[in-house]
């Protein structure tokens, strides 16, 4: 009991009256981080060895199947946590999904990346305002305001990093299908009209869009190849508005659907829909363009009142403040 009194009395003079909840909650984190692999380790099956001894005589036979097999290897070291690491909810798991998809991550196991990058930096960042907190301190008392700001604001910081890093990657990523739709439904137009089916024109716009719109070239070929593969095409281009997200794109699918559907002219509608793109693209120009005079104004104004306000009201003010001054003298 003496011993737990000192401690508790030394944590309380170092950190302040939360000292003994503070070294509770640092305990704790370590018994977690400690018992969490142990808890998520998978048993090893039968199947497992016979799988194991076939990558073995594989790994062995070429360079190409051992590069692979060890590209395999570390997506199940992180798939052993994938019951904590991904929402076991199956919407919430494919809103996650999507929105990995419209920030441009197209692996199998970006959510579960996500997640890890979360709890990895929130930990480490909470765990250096900790060791900041009590380094900074040198033995003297800190007020409960000052650890929460010191500890727990790092933590926050380093959980909520990794989702403005993506919710800002699907902006520009989609402000950059945007910019470039137009030049490619300009495309499409030309090569239908020239005589190329639809999908010879995606092809073609996924390499001709390549230098200059990578995330527009990256959408288009992806539709490419699953058509490919066999996949229906109208359910190809509606899985292709729903990735994107952008109204623009739902509208083009919705128009080649009808355009399939009832059979009428692709070309037309096509013709049709790029000038309307284009006029888009000129009123989101004048947009630009109308708020620019606004916030040069605005800063104009910001740094030439005040030094001219100076410069007129202070030899005034210094002459009424000596007057003052004299009279109080």
């Amino acid at each position: 009991m003496e011993l737990l009194q000192t401690l508790n009395s030394r944590l309380t003079e170092a950190f302040g009256p939360l000292g003994p909840l503070l070294a509770l909650g640092l305990l704790g984190v370590a018994l977690i981080i400690g018992v969490l692999p142990m808890m998520l380790k998978k048993q090893s099956e039968p199947f497992d060895k016979l799988k194991a001894l076939r990558q073995e005589v594989d790994r062995a036979s070429s360079k190409a199947d051992k590069t692979n097999l060890r590209s395999s290897g570390k997506a199940d070291k992180l798939e052993k946590f994938a019951t904590f690491l991904e929402p076991q909810d199956e919407k919430t798991m494919t809103a996650s999904r999507l929105k990995m998809l419209r920030a441009g991550y197209k692996a199998k196991n970006a959510v579960r990346m996500f997640h890890f990058s979360q709890m990895v930096l929130g930990i480490s960042l909470l765990g250096l305002g900790v060791l900041y907190t009590m380094v900074g301190s040198s033995g003297q008392e800190v007020s409960t305001q000052t650890m929460i700001m010191q500890t727990l604001i790092p933590g926050a910081i380093g959980y909520y990093l990794p989702i403005y890093w993506v919710t800002r990657r699907v902006g520009e990523r989609q402000k950059e299908i945007v910019s470039g739709f137009p030049d490619a439904l300009d495309l499409m137009l030309v090569c239908v009209e020239a005589g190329q089916s639809l999908d010879q024109s995606i092809n073609r716009i996924a390499k001709e869009t390549r230098a200059g719109f990578p995330a527009l070239a990256d959408e288009f070929d992806m539709v490419a190849q699953e058509v490919k593969a066999g996949k229906e095409r109208v359910q190809v281009l509606k899985d292709m508005s729903e990735r994107v997200g952008i109204p623009d794109i739902a509208s083009f699918v919705t128009t080649l659907v009808q355009s399939a559907t009832f059979g009428t002219s692709m070309s037309d509608a096509l013709r049709v829909y790029s000038a309307e793109m284009r006029d888009k693209r000129v009123m989101r120009a004048e947009e630009l363009a109308n708020k620019l005079p606004t916030k040069l104004t605005l800063g104009t104004m910001m740094f030439t009142v005040p030094p001219l306000m100076i410069i007129l009201i202070g030899p005034s003010v210094y002459g009424i403040s000596q007057t003052l001054g004299n009279f109080g003298g």
